[in-house]
């Protein structure tokens, strides 16, 4: 159901791949909520994807960009102000990417030139993006960023591999940048940790399936699915979260806050 929270803002959307991507529910709904926005992705990436599928069903424009290069953002972030006619209100970051991960090196024994291109997707493409639309004065005051992170930040998993270090940084920068932000525009800058969900970068890590059990276990509403996330996406998007910023917010049906649940305990039962 629709309440037109979004109508009259603008936006800039990283990572719709396909339909199982977050960005991909992301944008749905902030089409329903009267936003207008740019979506984009990295050539590759939406030559592996059906990105024009979801600009038609949402009457927008595709601006491929490359987030690691900052004259990609430059010429992203201009065209997108020209294209929506003036500075955006939203801008979602839904990037994430570990080759380490892709080729199955083990956490202890990876390449680091892949650490450091992984890093560079995953993290620093968010204060690439954050970097150049402020030199741009890109964005309203009060508008909002978003990057999706994950538990890992905070929690050990194994097989998250390089991918939980990348998360940290992310999260970091969402405190930094969103300080330094919030002062010069009153624009605020936060990461959703959200649930373990079946995207296309999260399926390939190692073990999935059974992550996403046991956290449907562990976590009293259950799993958080992407449609729920996007909810969260476009409140964080509206003028009802005005004052939230340099905030890490966990959609995880409350995994985050679960020491063990009853139902994890009969497992274990002899």
């Amino acid at each position: 159901m629709a309440n037109n929270i979004l109508k009259g803002k603008k936006g800039i959307i990283f990572g719709a791949l396909n339909e199982q991507s977050i960005a991909w529910k992301v944008a749905e709904r902030a089409h329903e909520e009267g936003a207008t926005f740019v979506l984009t992705n990295a050539p590759i990436a939406m030559r592996m994807g059906e990105i024009k599928k979801l600009a038609e069903k949402t009457g927008s424009e595709i601006i491929p960009a490359d987030a690691t290069n900052l004259e990609d953002l430059e010429n992203l972030i201009s065209k997108s102000m020209e294209i929506l006619g003036g500075k955006v209100d939203f801008i979602l970051h839904s990037i994430g990417m570990s080759v380490n991960v892709r080729k199955g090196l083990h956490y202890t024994e990876q390449n680091y030139d892949y650490t450091i291109k992984g890093f560079d997707v995953s993290a620093l493409s968010f204060h690439k993006v954050l970097q150049t639309a402020m030199k741009l004065d890109a964005i309203n005051e009060w508008g909002s960023v978003l990057a999706l992170s994950y538990i890992a930040a905070q929690r050990t998993f194994p097989d998250y591999n390089d991918m939980a270090d990348n998360k940290a940084y992310l999260e970091s920068i969402a405190r930094s940048f969103g300080y330094h932000y919030g002062v010069a525009k009153k624009v605020r800058v936060n990461t959703i940790s959200q649930s373990p969900t079946m995207t296309t970068a999260g399926s390939g890590v190692k073990g999935f399936n059974e992550f996403l059990n046991y956290a449907e276990e562990m976590s009293p509403l259950g799993n958080a699915p992407a449609e729920a996330c996007a909810n969260y996406c476009i409140a964080m998007f509206s003028d009802l979260t005005k004052y939230v910023t340099m905030q890490n917010l966990f959609h995880d049906g409350g995994f985050s806050s679960t020491g063990v649940t009853q139902s994890v305990i009969e497992k274990f039962k002899g």
